[in-house]
């Protein structure tokens, strides 16, 4: 039985996973498909927002000056502008989102006009009052959305004021995904002496499309050498990465490592000093980057997040830090003294920031312990226990 390596800590894998990306090409997508896409480009404005002087209240547009009771001559609302010019001692009705007529620098709210026929009375107004300017929230030639940002609605919100239908976004990753074990049976099927169901797949697939990756392949894969090592070669020829779950550890049935170095894919690293995830693998074959994560179900969830996570955001050209974070420790946690720890925590906000308090039990096989969990609490080595109000980086899920 071969033993592991030395181990790596939790930054210096995530460094040499994130030395191995290339990023994707780009791919000009609608902005109707666009949510939670990542940018490939800089948008720059090609024009003023809003694009001419606009009525902030419904009104009446004046020239500022004394009060009185002007004649109104005419209207100008929303897609409809007022055809003319104004002169002082005139008004004319306005809608909010309106043009403001050329001569007119004012606009009086309803509530402050006394109408009678044809005419309004209007107090004093000062110059600007109730106007907004052309250019006033987007300048023409502004940057207002960089290459590696996250497109939500708000985003996707400004292009379409901006006139684009379409923007240029990474391509989403593709990722196969294997999991490994004789004892695996899906969910809705019969359970078998022996047998358990299958809940990485379905977890694992949960994170990879909320990481913006799309399905390129998924199996459940025999505790077999033959096996393993035909569907990892099918893998790696249909995706960008892969993830197998299970068979990366010591034993005489994790046939993973042996399958890799076999397909040409070279190992960057085998075994974190991390609980839970010590017999995490990473290695690459060109521009194919693979994960031998652990097959406890905690255990590849946090791995899956740590690792895979931050690669595949980098692949689409987005920051992969960030979702770290800090946060103060609500309740003292024991340390370990040899490994980091990956703490399940939920976070409360309060004036003074995040405070994270575990979930529970901590187990690997306690899938349990993720229900809930806001975080995973990076917990130093060491002897005895963090304190309570003690800060630690978080990992935000």
């Amino acid at each position: 039985m071969r033993s592991m390596p030395e181990l790596i800590g939790i930054e210096q894998a995530r460094r040499l996973v994130l030395e191995a990306v290339s990023p994707l090409a780009a791919e000009a997508v609608g902005l109707g498909a666009a949510l939670s896409r990542v940018l490939a480009e800089d948008v720059v404005s090609g024009l003023d927002v809003p694009p001419f002087r606009s009525s902030a209240m419904d009104g009446y547009a004046v020239v500022a000056g004394q009060g009185g009771d002007l004649p109104v001559v005419g209207e100008s609302r929303a897609g409809h502008p007022f055809d003319g010019s104004l002169e002082a001692g005139t008004a004319v009705r306005i809608s909010t989102g309106a043009t403001v007529p050329a001569g007119a620098d004012a606009v009086v709210p309803l509530e402050r006009v006394e109408v009678t026929g044809h005419s309004v009375r209007v107090p004093r107004t000062r110059p600007g009052r109730n106007v907004r300017l052309a250019g006033e929230d987007v300048r023409a030639g502004q940057a207002v959305l960089g290459r590696g940002d996250v497109l939500g609605p708000a985003e996707i919100g400004m292009a379409a004021s901006l006139g684009r239908s379409a923007l240029s976004c990474a391509l989403r990753p593709r990722l196969a995904l294997l999991v490994t074990g004789d004892e695996l049976t899906e969910p809705g099927e019969p359970l078998a002496a022996g047998r358990i169901y299958s809940s990485n797949g379905w977890a694992l697939a949960a994170q990879a499309e909320r990481a913006g990756a799309v399905p390129a392949l998924r199996e459940t894969v025999p505790d077999s050498a033959e096996d393993t090592r035909a569907a990892l070669e099918r893998a790696l020829a249909a995706a960008d990465v892969v993830c197998v779950s299970g068979g990366v550890s010591v034993g005489p049935h994790d046939h993973v490592k042996g399958a890799l170095a076999e397909l040409g894919v070279e190992r960057r690293f085998w075994g974190i000093s991390l609980k839970p995830g010590k017999p995490t693998w990473f290695g690459a074959r060109d521009r194919v980057l693979a994960f031998g994560l652990p097959g406890n179900p905690v255990s590849a969830m946090v791995t899956f997040q740590l690792f895979a996570r931050p690669a595949l955001l980098a692949l689409q050209g987005a920051d992969p830090n960030a979702t770290r974070a800090q946060a103060a420790l609500a309740e003292p946690v024991e340390r370990n003294r040899a490994r980091e720890q990956a703490v399940r925590v939920r976070l409360r906000a309060t004036s003074a920031g995040w405070w994270a308090t575990p979930t529970g039990e901590q187990g690997s096989h306690r899938l349990s312990s993720m229900l809930g969990a806001d975080a995973l609490a990076l917990i130093p080595a060491g002897e005895g226990q963090l304190a309570a109000g003690e800060r630690v980086a978080v990992e935000l899920l």
